[in-house]
């Protein structure tokens, strides 16, 4: 499903709910109900039934999420499944409130940013080349519309390639597309430099959060690892890492095995490396999910910032191109007009 500024903001409102109630002494399923009656939530009111519905049939949580399809993303699903173990499920719930609400501010302000830089590369579209406009306006002038056919197809031809690109993105972005397309996107997100660098922070705080809270709940490191990369949203990461229980029975430490895997940085596997001697891993993975959080967003909002301000450039730059192009184009036509003229007489 594509989730929208307002669609993330809904769900981190559902989970800041739910987590007050819960740390207020609410049963989960007491809860749910409320949340459900909740008119701002009524999106969710079919999956909140849905999970009510096994909650009442004896199911926990963590199997009544099974039976959800398509509304609990992996992360959510492994963050809460800890939370129910570790009897923290209210943390657990506001933790992905706080989650969705930055994602949704970010979400917002790149549309902001990149809404008038998208009606700005509209309006260059439809209006050049000049040209070819400028036949368009003299055919309907003269009611002569087979001039007017030069540009109709060439403008069904630009913007059905500039809005089948949009659309293959929205399409291929649905959560409901399954793991060979986010592989693809994955795999096209390595290509931008430093929206490659922001999304794998990304990627890497809910690997630790998921991790972190599994770890908590009890659930042994041996199971945890591959819960957490299921729940991180890289279908890379969770490849690797599910080849990591074999290595694990034989005696190889986490820590060398994230030492082993270029995906992590050094300082995360520094970090963890020391947390994983110390003892002190749970605070090794509550400073590593507070860094790569800020950092990921971070980078997240500064590459917004500059495909905005890219994108002005770019059309700047087509402007005056196309501007000068024309004008140089009509002046020689006029000094060939007046010096061919010169030679008749």
């Amino acid at each position: 499903m594509i989730l929208t500024p307002g669609q993330l903001n809904r769900r981190a409102e559902l989970y800041h709910q739910l987590g007050s109630m819960i740390a207020a002494g609410v049963p989960l399923m007491q809860a749910l109900e409320m949340a459900g009656k909740n008119s701002s939530l009524r999106a969710s009111r079919k999956y909140l039934s849905t999970l009510l519905e096994q909650l009442r049939n004896g199911r926990s949580l963590s199997d009544a999420m099974q039976h959800v399809h398509g509304w609990l993303p992996d992360f959510d699903a492994a963050l809460l499944a800890a939370g129910e173990h570790s009897g923290k499920l209210d943390y657990s719930f506001k933790r992905l409130g706080e989650y969705y609400a930055t994602k949704a501010q970010i979400i917002r302000e790149t549309i902001s940013s990149l809404a008038i830089a998208a009606l700005n590369l509209h309006v260059f579209l439809f209006i050049f080349p000049l040209s070819v406009l400028i036949k368009f306006a003299i055919g309907l002038l003269n009611s002569d519309y087979r001039m007017c056919i030069p540009f109709i197809k060439e403008k069904i031809i630009v913007y059905g390639a500039l809005w089948g690109v949009i659309l293959f993105f929205i399409f291929a972005c649905q959560g409901r597309r399954g793991e060979p397309w986010r592989a693809m996107l994955e795999y096209l997100h390595q290509l931008v430099p430093m929206l490659r660098t922001a999304l794998k922070y990304l990627v890497l705080y809910r690997f630790t959060t998921a991790l972190e809270a599994l770890v908590n709940s009890g659930i042994s490191i041996l199971k945890g690892l591959p819960m957490a990369a299921a729940g991180s949203g890289s279908t890379h990461l969770k490849n690797k890492v599910a080849e990591w229980p074999r290595e694990l029975e034989a005696g190889t430490t986490p820590s060398e095995l994230i030492r082993g895997l270029s995906y992590f940085p050094d300082m995360y596997a520094n970090l963890y490396y020391t947390g994983e001697i110390s003892g002190r891993l749970d605070d090794s993975l509550v400073r590593l999910q507070t860094y790569y959080h800020e950092e990921g967003f971070r980078l997240l909002r500064l590459f917004m910032r500059i495909l905005s301000r890219t994108i002005y450039l770019l059309i700047a730059l087509l402007i005056a191109y196309n501007v000068i192009g024309f004008y140089t184009g009509y002046f020689q036509g006029v000094v060939n007009g007046a010096g061919g003229g010169g030679g008749a007489d």
